[in-house]
Parts: C-alpha cells; sequence; structure tokens
C-alpha cells in the first residue's frame, strides 16, 4: 500500500532519513521503532504527505504520491488519518463539534455531520461524551475523541504518532484494543510510530527498526525482537 523508495530528508545540515526503503502492507498493523531523533515522526510526516522527500520516491496504492500538488495531493491526504501523542485536539470546541472539524471542512451537509458523528462516538465507545468539553474527559477520553476525528473521512491508512505516550498502561491497553479492533472491523492499515516496545509487541505484525535515518532491521515482530542485535541496540539505549 505504502512503498518508500531510497528516500532521503534533510534539514539544514543535518540528514534526518537517508536513503530509506520501507514498505506497509494494506491492511497490516505495522510498527516503526527506534530511539529519540532516529526519523521516526519525520518518516511518518513523509507517509502521509505532509512533507516532501528530498530525493527519493513515495507511493500509494501504486501511485507515485511525493510530486503531487493542489487538489490532487488533498485528496490522497484525505485517505489518511493521524493521531497524536497530545491529541490535538481544540480546547474551544467541546467533543462533537471537534470530531466534525475534518467533515465540516470537506463541506458536507450539517444534518449528515451529525450523523457521522454519532456513529464515530459509538466506534470509539464514548457516546454519553457527546457534548462533553475536553477539560472533562481524562487522557484515555481524549485518545478517543482524537482517533473519532482521525476516522471521520473513512481513511484508508491510520498514522500513531506515539499515540500512547502520555498514557498510563491501563489506558494504553484499552486504547491499543480499541485500534485493534477498528483495523479489524474497518479493514484499515495501521503504522505505529513509537519509541515503546510493549506496544509494538502487543497489536504489531511487523516492525521496522530506525536507526540513523535507516531501517536496521525489518520483519515480523517476533523475528526482530528475538534478534540478539535488536536487544542489544534497545538495552543500550
Amino acid at each position: 500500500m505504502i512503498r518508500l523508495n531510497k528516500v532521503t530528508k534533510h534539514y539544514a545540515d543535518l540528514t534526518v532519513v537517508n536513503q530509506l526503503d520501507l514498505a506497509v502492507e494494506s491492511g497490516s498493523i505495522s510498527g516503526i521503532i527506534g530511539r529519540s531523533g532516529a526519523g521516526k515522526s519525520t518518516i511518518l510526516r513523509l507517509m502521509n504527505l505532509l512533507e516532501k522527500p528530498d530525493a527519493g520516491e513515495i507511493y500509494f496504492n501504486g501511485r507515485r504520491v511525493d510530486v503531487l500538488s493542489g487538489q490532487e495531493l488533498l485528496q490522497e491526504q484525505r485517505k489518511m488519518g493521524m493521531i497524536f501523542q497530545n491529541f490535538n485536539l481544540f480546547s474551544s470546541r467541546n467533543v462533537e463539534d471537534n470530531i466534525s472539524y475534518p467533515l465540516e471542512i470537506a463541506g458536507l451537509p450539517k444534518r449528515q455531520i451529525k450523523e457521522r458523528v454519532g456513529e464515530l462516538l459509538d466506534l470509539v465507545q464514548i457516546s454519553d461524551k457527546r457534548t462533553a468539553r475536553l477539560r472533562e474527559l481524562s487522557g484515555g477520553q481524549k485518545q478517543r475523541v482524537a482517533i473519532a476525528r482521525a476516522l471521520a473521512a473513512n481513511p484508508q491508512v491510520l498514522f500513531c504518532d506515539e499515540a500512547t505516550s502520555a498514557l498510563d498502561p491501563q489506558t494504553t491497553r484499552s486504547i491499543l484494543t480499541l485500534i485493534k479492533s477498528l483495523q479489524e472491523r474497518l479493514k484499515l492499515t495501521v503504522i505505529l510510530v513509537t519509541h515503546q516496545m510493549e506496544v509494538v509487541r502487543s497489536i504489531c505484525s511487523r516492525v521496522a527498526v530506525l536507526d540513523g535515518g535507516r531501517i536496521a532491521v525489518t520483519g515480523s515482530v517476533d523475528a526482530v525482537f528475538a534478534s540478539p542485535s535488536v536487544k542489544e541496540f534497545f538495552h543500550a539505549e
């Protein structure tokens, strides 16, 4: 579904991603893991087309997308949803209005937006919080709102950028269970970027270990984490 071919990204004199090759299969839950500063979030921003590579190619469903602009770029981005560590919600809006935002931007009629928000609240299991203010919610509930908003436009891919790093272990497990359930129900492709090995072990089928802007090793979760070199890599952090 998503393929990066010899992708390089610079910030000033710093090479953050260096000749990177990566493929993500459709319908999978894949993890990208690495130490702080390894380039994880940059790769995510390249894959979801928020940034363009300085070299290399990015493909989505077989189509090269890093060269797109304007409406063509926007159409591809609408196929992608994203959730963040700090939720990225609007404090001035209640739960319903936060979830409504991307649908309003897309120009959907108010009645259709209201119906869709109801469906999404059911999906993430917070129907009773529809009119709640963000200050009334726990961290896990805020992340459920963020997930609902990310799914509003029926994306094909859900990107998760350190989505559980700010949550306690019990809440992390509940959010991961929800993501797994949604992936199966909606036939999503999920890409998790994290520094937490336990998160990848919990729900991912494949993982790529990032080091210095390159993929150090990739494969099934069991095979990668059984590798002595990977154990030493994280033990040394």
